[in-house]
């Protein structure tokens, strides 16, 4: 548990601050202003907000830069969990070989250990059974195409 606390406040607590801080430095109201001095615009009499000319481009970037920070961040935490906790990578304890499915729910898995045993793993809906434990020349994949 202490693991998991720090995970959250060394990796995703400073993604979440970065995405905060680019958010609040392109403010919403950033693409409009209100006009303030009477002249010939008919917005300005009415006090209503008058667009500026490149409001487009800023609106596009206030949406798009902080989406790509977040995602980016997610990105991120996911590379760092991955590697903390070993989910995938050469160094796992397990690996998937191959999967045959042999019904609609029901599947053979063939799993490689670290220490290069094989085992056939049946795997249905509601169980997990051990089917055989093969060699592991038996897996090893051909280099060349089968003569027929």
């Amino acid at each position: 548990m202490a693991d998991m606390i720090h995970f959250l406040r060394n990796q995703i607590a400073p993604t979440f601050t970065a995405a905060w801080l680019a958010m609040s430095w392109f403010p919403a109201g950033a693409a409009t202003q209100t006009a303030t001095s009477v002249d010939s615009n008919p917005a300005a009499a009415t006090g209503t907000p008058a667009v500026a000319s490149g409001s487009f481009i800023w609106d596009l970037i206030a949406v798009v830069v902080p989406l790509l920070l977040v995602i980016a961040g997610l990105f991120a935490v996911l590379f760092f969990a991955r590697r903390r906790y070993k989910l995938t990578g050469r160094d796992a304890a397990l690996s998937i070989v191959q999967v045959l499915p042999v019904g609609p729910r029901e599947r053979v898995v063939v799993v490689r250990t670290r220490a290069d045993r094989v085992f056939a793993i049946g795997v249905g809906a509601q169980s997990l059974n051990l089917i055989a434990e093969l060699d592991a020349a038996d897996v090893a994949v051909d280099a060349g195409k089968p003569e027929i």
